[in-house]
């Protein structure tokens, strides 16, 4: 009787973990141990086929407590299939508390940032997307930008259905 009721219980348990995330359409990530070059572009390619659903799109981030910064900057590009259409968007987001603890979700010392990038979007067009991430993080004062930025570990795109 005992082995049934843990049966169950796993069975139960796994039902509703791999039921969870019914709003989730793509969702990938590029792994950086613990460093972001600036030259090293997130590169996310994704097959869109409907073109009448409204959609939520994120950026996701994984940080380890290396993170120096209370904030991050991002250039995001959105290449439409077919064509030499991009669009380029510079993102800032706040990654820390006024304390210096990072923000996002995580018992351990990797906090995962899901960072809203477009909302209600329509697909115009069927066919492949290509989304790209760089990092623009700058310290203060200075033109160059931060050629290695430390305690990130991994960047991710994520596409929801709104429906």
């Amino acid at each position: 009787m005992q082995i049934i009721k843990i049966s169950l219980l796993a069975l139960g348990l796994l039902f509703l973990v791999c039921s969870c995330d019914k709003a989730r359409v793509f969702d990938d990530y590029k792994e950086f141990d613990g460093k972001w070059n600036k030259d090293a572009v997130a590169a996310f390619t994704f097959e869109q086929k409907d073109t009448t659903s409204l959609y939520n799109l994120f950026v996701t981030m994984r940080n380890n407590n290396d993170y120096p910064y209370n904030n991050i900057y991002l250039i995001v590009q959105m290449e439409e299939p077919g064509t030499k259409i991009t669009k380029v968007d510079t993102l800032e987001y706040q990654m820390a508390n006024p304390d210096g603890s990072l923000m996002g979700n995580g018992f351990s010392d990797i906090k995962e940032s899901k960072l809203w990038y477009k909302e209600k979007v329509r697909f115009p067009k069927v066919g492949k997307y290509t989304v790209k991430i760089q990092q623009a993080v700058r310290q203060a004062g200075q033109v160059p930008g931060v050629q290695e930025l430390d305690g990130v570990t991994e960047v991710g795109f994520r596409i929801e259905s709104t429906q």
